[in-house]
């Protein structure tokens, strides 16, 4: 299961461009999971965000 931690989430847009099958930025500049699936873009995503806000 992919988590987006919001209150870590500096919404620099990494995870969605990594990843858009998993990861949209919402409305509040924040990236939210649509298809918590762990899949290897999602690990790709989850090692690159600048700070670590999401988890697998």
């Amino acid at each position: 299961m992919v988590k987006v931690d919001e209150n870590k989430c500096i919404g620099c847009g990494m995870c969605a461009g990594l990843c858009p099958e998993t990861f949209q930025m919402n409305a509040d500049g924040k990236s939210e999971v649509l298809n918590d699936a762990v899949t290897d873009c999602a690990k790709n995503a989850a090692e690159n965000c600048p700070v670590e806000a999401i988890t697998l």
